[in-house]
């Protein structure tokens, strides 16, 4: 793996780190404190400095009350990945909601397979 997708590769588990740490209303403070680090470690890692080992990550998943493979999809550039995550966000949300964000993507999808 390049060096430039590994960066990429641990701001974007960085960015999923943090969004699952503000979904459970944590500090980042917090969550070193259960995982016996310092607040600055969880920082460079939120911030993609850093990227947790799978060890880690299974602490992190533990800690947010999710699976670590939701910390990795997130990551993820595969389309399959990239589909569920869009799954699981509209699933949250009416049918009627639903169908608009679907034409919004339609339309976005058309005008950008255009460019």
């Amino acid at each position: 793996m390049s060096e430039i997708d590994q960066k990429h590769l641990a701001e974007a588990v960085g960015r999923a780190i943090a969004k699952q740490r503000v979904r459970v209303g944590m500090t980042q403070e917090h969550v070193a404190e259960r995982l016996g680090i310092g607040s600055e470690a969880i920082s460079r890692i939120e911030r993609g400095i850093v990227i947790p080992n799978i060890s880690r990550l299974l602490e992190f998943a533990a800690i947010f009350e999710c699976e670590a493979a939701d910390l990795l999809t997130e990551a993820s550039p595969r389309t399959d990945d990239q589909a569920q995550r869009i799954s699981r966000m509209l699933a949250t949300v009416s049918p009627e909601d639903r169908q608009l964000i679907l034409g919004l993507v339609e339309q976005l999808a058309d005008r950008l397979a255009e460019a």
